[in-house]
């Protein structure tokens, strides 16, 4: 935890930019009757009744200091998805970066041996390279600033039904470019020193003397 907590108090480095990586998954969910559309003082109308229409994967990931995010919709969220993501976010998000530090969960995908998988060895031990990993404790995602994206997305996005990926796509592109327009950050108050206080039982207890 305070690894995590030490890594977002540092000043910003365009050279060593913070990147928070998580992923979401969503259902797809058809329409079995055309909603009644909106009228003066009523809400638009669904029918109960739905079709489920599969699921996409959705990673996401984000730099707080500066309010830019990245999402992607996939089909599936294996390890070599998120190899071929990690290699977007090296390669093309910043391609000029002497390194990525990029805090993740300890989802079993989220590992180097992922890109092992993916890519030639010699393309896995560069990506590797241009990486500084910081994974959050086990229980503790929620010290993982993309997952207040993705609830960010959650609700002003997928808060309702969507019937396919295609959709899924377009919709996500659009809330991705109007929150990175308006440079939407991260207010991040949980600090080592608040971390020490409030989860003090957490802590080994030392005696002395």
């Amino acid at each position: 935890m305070e690894d995590v907590l030490g890594v977002y108090m540092r000043p910003y480095d365009p050279k060593r930019p913070v990147v928070c990586f998580d992923e979401l998954n969503k259902q797809l969910i058809k329409e079995t009757r055309e909603p009644i559309p909106a009228e003066t003082g009523r809400k638009e109308r669904f029918d109960y009744e739905y079709e489920r229409n599969g699921t996409a994967n959705i990673f996401i990931n984000s730099e707080p200091l500066v309010g830019r995010r990245s999402v992607k919709v996939t089909d599936r969220r294996t390890a070599i998805d998120f190899a071929e993501v990690v290699r977007e976010i090296v390669d093309d998000q910043y391609p000029d970066a002497e390194k990525v530090v990029l805090v993740m969960d300890n989802l079993n995908t989220h590992k180097p041996a992922s890109l092992y998988q993916a890519f030639e060895p010699k393309e896995a031990r560069r990506l590797l390279d241009r990486l500084e990993i910081h994974y959050t404790p086990k229980h503790g995602s929620w010290l993982n600033m993309a997952e207040i994206e993705l609830s960010v997305l959650s609700g002003q996005c997928l808060d309702r039904r969507i019937p396919d990926q295609e959709t899924l796509v377009r919709e996500v592109a659009a809330w991705e470019k109007e929150r990175n327009q308006g440079k939407c950050k991260v207010k991040w108050q949980f600090t080592t020193e608040t971390a020490r206080i409030k989860l003090a039982r957490l802590y080994p207890s030392n005696q002395f003397g």
